[in-house]
């Protein structure tokens, strides 16, 4: 069946939107896709708005370059500040990000109305979960944490080390131990669910930990079946590019544990943003 063969493009500040990557693979298996890791500028949590917008459109503009039919923001950081500008710059090029997908699947989750949402600190003080959240579910209690350390532990790797067990008992304790605690953890960053062992272990098997990356597939998959843009069984074998403004050899040998599969650091190609 004939279709649309462009790929879509996917972006985020360094590795962690693999994990998006990886689950839009797995459940689009006829589509190909153009990953952009901005590895150069990571992290983007601690940035202000005015510079997050900034970069992702210069982020876009690559993945444009490329031919991409659909972009989707595999940050959250990009997709609490910039997801609203990139929709209106790109339109009619549908632009899709992580939060509404993660709160969507949040609210879904929760038996007793109190979410936790863990996420950088730009995506917190923006307070976009919140209110996605609320928009869905007005009654939730909803508690943001600022997890910035994990975002340095996943680029490392360190999935589940003494040095990821310390960060998380230091973020959670204090949560967790109370009474009154959430039964829903949102992984508020593409990064964070490199490290759902080690949270998962803390917090205990009654808490439900939400992964925005299969909710957002999911998004994606409807975006595409309510379009023209599905790429329709042609028989040709997929195609991921990747590119990464630093390091493409860390990229590829890091990026690994998010995708899921081996990255051939011959297949990374470096890029300036700068110049796209």
């Amino acid at each position: 069946m004939a279709g649309d063969p462009r790929p879509i493009g996917v972006f985020d500040s360094g590795m962690g939107g693999l994990t998006v990557l990886r689950a839009l693979a797995a459940r689009l298996p006829d589509e190909h896709f153009v990953y952009l890791g901005d590895t150069a500028r990571l992290p983007y949590g601690t940035k202000s708005p005015d510079t997050v917008r900034a970069y992702a459109l210069q982020a876009t503009h690559l993945l444009l370059g490329e031919d991409v039919k659909m972009v989707v923001i595999a940050c959250n950081t990009a997709s609490s500040v910039a997801l609203e500008a990139l929709q209106e710059a790109l339109a009619p090029l549908p632009v899709i990000g992580v939060i509404e997908p993660g709160a969507r699947a949040g609210v879904a989750a929760t038996r007793n109305k109190r979410i936790a949402v863990l996420a950088t600190e730009s995506t917190v003080k923006g307070g976009a979960y919140a209110r996605a959240i609320h928009h869905l579910m007005a009654e939730a209690h909803v508690e943001q944490l600022a997890c910035q350390v994990f975002v340095a532990l996943a680029e490392e790797g360190w999935a589940d080390t003494r040095a990821t067990t310390a960060a998380v008992e230091d973020y959670l304790e204090p949560l967790f131990a109370r009474a009154d605690a959430p039964d829903t953890l949102v992984l508020g960053c593409t990064h964070f669910p490199v490290l759902a062992a080690a949270i998962q272990r803390h917090v205990g098997n009654g808490i439900t930990l939400v992964d925005s990356a299969e909710t957002t597939a999911a998004a994606v998959a409807e975006t595409l079946a309510t379009s023209t843009l599905q790429a329709g069984n042609s028989g040709a074998p997929r195609n991921v590019r990747f590119f990464a403004t630093d390091s493409p050899e860390r990229f590829a040998r890091i990026g690994a544990i998010f995708f899921g599969q081996d990255i051939d650091d011959g297949a990374v190609t470096l890029v300036d943003l700068k110049m796209a």
